[in-house]
């Protein structure tokens, strides 16, 4: 089941409340535990909470705290947008998701209300984080929103093809639609949109449609003279009243908004009375207008009667202000129990909630986006603090990495180098790093120094090693850094931002060693691609792997994905695929699959097969019809060093890919390689990468 489902609405006034209210009601007929989230609410005066999550809360009686319940006011996004931050505000709103799913069963997420212009930016966000979160969506439109019919069947399939070529479309609703095109757009609407996403079509309802005298009243910055109790009256339609009583008694109408000048007592006291009158029909309201009030007498005769409709007076000329009453939209809120309990029967009546309810509980999201799986790794090193050394502590990129890591807490940091001359960095680049939050370690200078010296003449004396070689491998960072790991004063290292991949990997082998079950060490890279991550592997040590190497590379590699959230389906890379090709190379690739598969039989693998197969799913299905990883490959293991390295990095500068590693594989201790052209960014996730490793070992 999905553990959330999210509100989208492509148009201003679409209805949207009459759907979440509906699907609230739906998810707590299933489940006891239904949160509520809104990434983005509206700005509010005089924080003033946000009428969708004060209504939805009151209303079901969520626990579920207002400040947990939305991440951004919109002037905080498009200020952050401005400052090109917009990936800092996508992870803000999957780290609010995130506390909300881990505590509810299942969470309602509303998107944002298209009431400002720039529609084509707010379709953006909305389609952006429903596709970050996870979840699927129910797209909300308009059914009046065109000049015809034909205009509203355009709309919504543009709409729905735009957000399924991005994220997984569970359903399509038209709201508000006139009454008598109800059956026609649904027939329309079915047959232009094909793909299995269910349609529903809602008609108008009037009483939905129509304002309260308290959304008048807040909208003309009135004030209540009399009938507060009564706010909450509906106003189907509205009149001003400029001709003497006797003739516009005739224009009175039921529900009936009075417009007429403060100082109109005819009109006043004639309508006050038509409205309890069996003769003439109920008004639902008198507003004043010109900041003109009856005179006194009038008051006390109003004050005296025994039910009044609201009387509001505002300081606008009368036509000004029948112009304004014009245009108000109707809104749902908590007060409102009358139109809450009508939006949710309304949507009970015409939503099949059996199928939708069993379509939500059935749904699995394939989409797995790149700010998904770096927010899980940062979750999961956050649960374990371990302990990592950079041995490059005079780099740049290593202490605005640093600097980052100890911001977020995820990680201790020893950093190898003079501790003056690193702070001189420091200051000089101004980086945001207190020295004082990173232990500083100078090799000679160490208190370990002269036991690192003799631990390591012990462990290669028999390698010719004497003890003032010892001691000159010991004054090297990777060494130091390496032997800080094997003696337990550290977990972890990452290397490689200025030192060779030899230079780093050296010492890992010949002390760290690699597991008793592995024979070679290997890498992989996590390859964060728009809607989900890879793992590649082996990009970075082994130049040409033979079938036992390349097995066991694909075996350590389907582990790692596993060890990272990721389902493993293996591909075996070769220049052809299944039975097709001939060739030493292919061969290799043949051999090393059917190693793969007698000694891990569970394992979904298929090799040799080629890249576009292994992650197109038309491709795939067309050349392998009957493999359960064609088309859907989430490990790629390339055949040689050459190949994979220059793949990776082809992905990588063409389609803008994160490229996360690489991360060693086959090591007792986790040590890993950096390109000496990595970024800050770069070091800062291989280090979270490491951590994770150090907790699983």
């Amino acid at each position: 089941m999905s553990k959330g489902i999210y509100v989208a609405t492509i148009e201003p006034n679409s209805g949207k409340s009459v759907v979440v209210l509906g699907l609230m009601r739906m998810l707590l007929g299933k489940t006891a535990k239904v949160g509520y989230f809104r990434p983005i609410i509206e700005d509010t005066k005089d924080d003033e909470p946000d009428n969708h999550i004060n209504t939805v809360v009151s209303y079901f009686e969520l626990d579920i705290n207002y400040k947990k319940s939305f991440a951004y006011k919109r002037s905080e996004v498009l200020e952050l947008y401005n400052k090109g931050k917009s990936g800092d505000v996508i992870d803000h709103i999957i780290k609010k998701y995130k506390y909300l799913e881990e505590r509810f069963d299942i969470v309602l997420v509303e998107g944002t209300d298209f009431s400002h212009e720039n529609s084509s930016l707010e379709l953006d966000i909305n389609m952006l984080i429903s596709k970050n979160l996870g979840l699927p969506v129910i797209i909300v439109s308009r059914g009046d929103g065109g000049i015809d019919i034909s205009e509203v069947v355009d709309n919504v399939q543009l709409a729905h093809d735009t957000f399924k070529g991005e994220v997984d479309v569970l359903s399509v609703m038209t709201n508000k639609a006139n009454p008598e095109d109800v059956s026609k757009l649904k027939t329309l609407l079915n047959e232009r949109i094909q793909c299995g996403t269910d349609i529903t079509v809602i008609p108008k309802i009037k009483s939905l449609a129509s304002p309260t005298v308290k959304e008048i009243v807040k909208k003309l910055e009135g004030s209540i003279l009399f009938g507060a109790d009564m706010v909450n009256n509906q106003v189907d339609n509205f009149n001003v009243a400029t001709m003497q009583l006797r003739n516009y008694l005739n224009q009175l109408k039921e529900d009936c908004l009075v417009i007429t000048a403060g100082d109109r007592a005819d009109i006043i006291l004639g309508a006050l009375q038509a409205s309890v009158s069996k003769n003439y029909p109920k008004i639902s309201g008198i507003i004043l207008t010109g900041g003109l009030l009856p005179e006194d007498s009038i008051l006390k005769l109003i004050e005296g009667l025994s039910s009044i409709v609201p009387i509001i007076s505002v300081k606008g000329g009368t036509f000004a202000v029948a112009n304004q009453v014009g245009k108000i939209k109707s809104r749902i809120y908590a007060e409102n129990i009358e139109k809450i309990e009508t939006s949710i029967a309304t949507f009970e009546k015409h939503v099949n909630t059996d199928k939708l309810a069993n379509d939500l509980i059935t749904f699995e999201s394939e989409i797995f986006t790149p700010r998904m799986f770096q927010y899980n790794l940062l979750q999961r090193a956050l649960k374990q603090k371990k302990h990592i050394v950079l041995p490059e502590g005079y780099d740049e990129r290593v202490l605005r990495a640093a600097a980052r890591l100890i911001d977020v807490q995820v990680v201790d940091l020893t950093l190898i180098g003079e501790a003056n001359t690193i702070k001189e960095h420091i200051e000089k680049l101004d980086i945001p790093l207190n020295i004082d939050d990173i232990s500083i370690v100078s090799p000679q200078k160490s208190p370990y120094f002269e036991d690192y010296v003799n631990t390591f003449y012990q462990l290669r004396k028999h390698k010719g090693v004497n003890i003032d070689m010892a001691r000159d491998a010991m004054s090297d960072v990777s060494y130091f850094g390496t032997m800080m790991i094997h003696k337990g004063h550290a977990d972890g290292m990452v290397s490689g931002a200025v030192h060779t991949t030899a230079h780093t990997l050296r010492p890992a082998l010949q002390f760290i060693k690699t597991k008793p079950d592995t024979s070679i060490v290997s890498s992989v890279f996590f390859m964060c691609l728009e809607d989900r991550v890879s793992v590649f592997g082996d990009c970075a040590i082994n130049p040409n792997p033979n079938a036992e190497q390349l097995a066991e590379i694909a075996i350590s590699s389907a582990e790692s994905a596993k060890n990272f959230g990721i389902e493993p389906k293996v591909a075996m890379l070769s220049y052809s695929s299944g039975s097709s090709g001939k060739g030493e190379d292919v061969e290799r690739v043949r051999e090393a699959t059917e190693i793969v598969k007698a000694k891990v039989p569970d394992l979904k693998i298929e090799g040799p097969i080629q890249y576009d197969a292994a992650v197109d799913m038309r491709i795939g299905k067309s050349k392998l019809p009957d493999s359960e990883v064609a088309g859907q490959a989430s490990v790629l293991i390339f055949p040689d060093l050459n190949t994979g390295n220059n793949t990776y990095k082809a992905v990588q500068r063409e389609t803008g890919a994160l490229a996360i590693g690489p991360m060693l594989q086959g090591l007792n201790k986790p040590v890993n390689d950096l390109s000496r052209g990595c970024t800050a960014d770069d070091i800062y996730s291989t280090v979270i990468i490491t951590a994770i490793q150090a907790q699983d070992q």
